[in-house]
């Protein structure tokens, strides 16, 4: 049995891994519409679009240069420059909401297809889940019909695997994004995604 939950969770960690390295090789263009949020401050969270000469302008960040990287970079990018900003290093997540040109090849159909993620712990049915892009993470909730009675509500993780091999692990509180004191339920999921709901601890 632990063998084959080994194999599972090594399976299910490069598929994952797989997923996110295919979706974070595209290279941002002028033209191409990006959606950023930052999960210590929503007032940051907007579309924008990457001008002629390849940057953004971001509240905080100033300009940085988005054409010709990839999302992680940029992603990076405006975490370094928002820093000052914070207390620790912000956690920021980029995505393309839509193309230069109204796509390119391929591109428009990548657009409408689902993406998938992955659900596991205290969730009754947990799995693979396909969502259309830009789905957030309170819908994905939603979708995969709530928690468990023995669900810890407050201590789920969102774990997204980066280019280079490593994963960033996010804590969320559902208890906080239904009663509208946090803004995360409003993070946009990404392919590959993994959302873990641990088993609720005694006196939790």
């Amino acid at each position: 049995m632990t063998r084959l939950l080994t194999a599972f969770w090594l399976s299910l960690l490069a598929i994952c891994a797989g997923a996110a390295a295919q979706a974070q090789s595209y290279l941002i263009q002028p033209g191409d519409v990006l959606q950023v949020e930052v999960l210590e401050d929503s007032s940051l969270n907007r579309n924008t679009l990457v001008l002629p000469d390849g940057r953004i302008s971001i509240p905080l960040a100033g300009a940085v240069q988005a054409g010709g990287r990839t999302v992680e970079q940029v992603q990076d990018a405006l975490a370094t420059k928002l820093l000052p900003n914070f207390a620790a290093r912000p956690n920021v997540f980029v995505s393309v909401t839509s193309l230069a040109g109204g796509g390119i090849a391929g591109g428009a159909a990548a657009l409408v297809e689902p993406i998938s993620i992955f659900v596991l712990g205290e969730v009754p049915n947990p799995g693979k889940l396909a969502v259309e892009p830009g789905t957030t993470l309170l819908q994905v909730f939603s979708q995969m019909g709530g928690f468990s009675n023995f669900a810890a509500t407050k201590r789920i993780q969102l774990r997204r695997a980066q280019g280079n091999g490593a994963e960033k692990i996010y804590t969320l509180n559902f208890d906080a994004i239904r009663d509208g004191t946090s803004k995360n339920g409003l993070v946009t999921v990404a392919d590959g995604d993994v959302i873990l709901v641990p088993q609720r601890r005694l006196f939790e």
